[in-house]
């Protein structure tokens, strides 16, 4: 295949949805079964003998072990674009050639419980995972790719304001417990803090307030918290000097839900492949999670980022330019022409 044989192919993909007019295939529906049974029909005409584990990965395999595996996601969030995860995926299947496992993880974008539950022995020695980069760093640099040199650690935390609830008229402003008021000083807090140290970013994505009523004072506020950055020590001071302190006769519960190390892949071979391949090596990290940290923690893990044209992704406008699929298609030729087991 080339470069407009794998993109011909993530559109075809993108059909196989719960939604018409839109791309939403989550893990476990009907889109995704169909979808999985399309893959395996491109594997098997690949050459490679094929097979769906219990949680719903497929498996491709071809070549005496030890062998390189490549592959990437094929589930979606609702309303997704169709390049985020599944071209990895279709650019496996395009450059399978020697010992090779291609494999198209079930589910990534919930818990990642495809490359979790992946069950990996001897006979596979090394990953290699091309992705869209999904943000704007690559198109502002005029860069067709991306060596991603390690994927953040990220907190995340469950934000709780509890102040009391008033009429709107009525309530004097120096006798309110206004939770909204406290949410927005600490969401004030976290922009500071945020800008204060290169290379971190936080979000509060998500706030409730309660009752919800245009006349009555907030008496809670639910609110999210994520933070990232590649340094695990950097990120861990941020979250200290973010954590909401109680103010205006408010109290604050400060829950921890998510705590993923930052995580270091092998990027050399990769920037290798990229210079050979005549491109320029621009390293980077990656601020959003992949199937390729998990496997990281088991194999040297490696990771090729695409050009997001706009900076899209996670939405129906999210795409990519047929040169730089050739561009990585090059790349992945030569990591693999190049790859000796370790």
């Amino acid at each position: 295949m080339d470069a407009r044989d794998v993109i011909r192919r993530c559109h075809v993909m993108a059909e196989y949805t719960e939604e018409p007019g839109h791309i939403t295939r989550p893990y476990g529906s009907t889109s995704m079964a169909a979808a999985q049974q399309q893959v395996a029909q491109w594997m098997d005409e690949a050459g490679l003998n094929v097979e769906i584990d219990a949680v719903g990965n497929v498996r491709g395999v071809r070549g005496a072990a030890p062998r390189l595996m490549i592959g990437s996601h094929i589930d979606t969030v609702p309303h997704a674009g169709a390049f985020d995860g599944v071209l990895g995926v279709m650019m496996a299947i395009a450059l399978c050639r020697g010992p090779v496992e291609v494999v198209a993880f079930a589910e990534e974008e919930v818990s990642f419980l495809g490359s979790r539950s992946l069950v990996l022995d001897d006979s596979v020695a090394a990953y290699l995972e091309f992705h869209i980069e999904q943000g704007p760093v690559l198109e502002s640099l005029g860069l067709p790719l991306g060596v991603v040199e390690s994927i953040v650690g990220q907190s995340r935390y469950d934000v709780r304001f509890t102040g009391r609830a008033g009429h709107a008229g009525t309530t004097p402003m120096r006798l309110r417990n206004d939770a909204l008021a406290a949410a927005a000083e600490w969401i004030g807090q976290v922009e500071r803090a945020a800008h204060e140290t290169e290379g971190l970013v936080a979000t509060v994505g998500r706030i409730e307030a309660a009752p919800g009523a245009a006349n009555v004072i907030a008496g809670e506020v639910r609110a999210t918290l994520d933070v990232r950055h590649a340094c695990d020590s950097v990120r861990a001071a941020a979250v200290a000097r973010m954590k909401p302190q109680p103010s205006r006769g408010v109290t604050v519960e400060f829950t921890p839900t998510m705590n993923q190390p930052a995580v270091r892949l092998d990027a050399e071979p990769v920037a290798h492949a990229v210079e050979a391949a005549g491109f320029p090596v621009h390293r980077m990290p990656s601020g959003a999670g992949h199937d390729a940290m998990i496997i990281a923690r088991k194999l040297p893990a490696s990771m090729l980022f695409l050009r997001s044209p706009g900076g899209i992704s996670h939405h129906p406008d999210e795409t990519v330019l047929e040169e730089d699929v050739a561009a990585a298609l090059a790349v992945g030729a030569r990591f693999i022409d190049d790859w000796r087991p370790r």
